[in-house]
């Protein structure tokens, strides 16, 4: 991974890092940088800056770019899985999704980075299996809520179907804003899924 123009201009003072949170903080340096300035950003230098620590840290816990970014996507999924109610495991309508609208506001850039990440991907294919499996998490947990919640379960279709929509409503408030806008279409999604409850159908 090279170093040039595309770190950051200002240099943040250096800081020492406890045992055990260096290797955190460097993924939300990640994430900070990609989101700001995309993935052609990503250098080592860019994240020790962010992080305020020295580019020797980011090769020492992830050795390659590909492993940074590997990393940092696994990160973003499962901080997204544990924010947002997408499997809050109770089978209730009412809990599904509850926190989308709180996951983006809080840290956008989580979101971004994903989103980036998913475009870069048709340029590099190489990001595409990653990518895949990890976002197969996604489909997974929403199908085991989904067949908590529902008396007939939940095929894959319907899972795909109920988490691009989640997915959509994340990328609409991320880009637009409009949180509210979000509040209302999930209360929308959640009367749908109410009725495919009562109807056991």
């Amino acid at each position: 991974m090279t170093d040039s123009a595309d770190a950051p201009k200002s240099r943040k003072p250096r800081k020492r890092l406890h045992y055990g949170e260096g290797r955190e903080a460097l993924l939300k340096a990640a994430v900070r940088v990609v989101a700001r300035g995309g993935l052609r950003r990503l250098t080592y230098r860019a994240v020790a800056e962010e992080a305020g620590v020295t580019h020797g840290l980011v090769i020492h816990h992830f050795g390659s770019r590909d492993a940074l970014i590997e990393a940092t996507l696994e990160h973003t999924i499962r901080t997204s899985l544990s924010t947002s109610a997408l499997e809050p495991g109770t089978g209730k309508v009412a809990d599904f999704a509850a926190g989308v609208p709180e996951m983006v506001t809080a840290d956008p850039d989580l979101q971004a980075f994903q989103y980036e990440l998913l475009l870069e991907s048709r340029r590099r294919p190489e990001l595409l299996p990653p990518l895949r499996e990890l976002y197969d998490e996604y489909f997974d947990a929403t199908q085991r809520e989904l067949s908590r919640m529902l008396p007939a379960g939940a095929d894959k279709g319907l899972a795909r179907l109920v988490f691009a929509a989640l997915d959509g409503l994340v990328l609409h408030q991320l880009v637009l804003g409009e949180p509210e806008v979000t509040v209302a279409a999930l209360d929308e999604l959640r009367s749908l899924l109410r009725k495919l409850d009562a109807n056991g159908d």
